[in-house]
């Protein structure tokens, strides 16, 4: 191989890698199962879901949570595509499926590249946010 066609040959390696790169973001690993706390697991929310909570909800996920988990909560925030675990569809059954207990315990503790938000927004934001979330539901 001459000199020219080593040169020649770098960029096409860079763009190999990249997309290789891209290829295992794309194909992100699903985290494991939370482990909550039965008292999480049975915690009712005490908000009720008319549009003022909802929309303070709204407001606090734009702010807070869209970055990874996507302005529809699909997990494809700019920041959500670089992670190691996909952040999660907030729209899908299994999700859904989650109490609004559950939902409260992972945003206010957070576990691994989910930061815990129970020093950055308040119980009742937090509970703002879980009701928002609920109108991802299927879609």
């Amino acid at each position: 191989m001459t000199r020219t066609h080593k040169i020649a040959l770098i960029p096409c390696l860079m763009v190999l890698l990249s997309l290789g790169s891209v290829a295992v973001n794309a194909q992100q690993k699903k985290g494991e199962p939370w482990v909550i706390p039965q008292e999480y697991i049975v915690m009712t929310n005490p908000l009720t879901a008319d549009s003022v909570t909802v929309q303070t909800g709204k407001l606090a996920y734009d702010k807070k949570c869209a970055l990874c988990h996507g302005k529809t909560g699909l997990g494809d925030g700019p920041k959500g595509r670089m992670s190691k675990t996909f952040p999660g569809d907030f729209s899908s059954e299994a999700f859904q499926n989650y109490t609004d207990g559950e939902i409260f315990y992972q945003t206010r503790f957070g576990r691994g590249e989910m930061p815990a938000f129970e020093k950055r927004s308040s119980d009742a934001e937090i509970w703002s946010m879980v009701l928002y979330i609920r109108t991802m539901r299927g879609k």
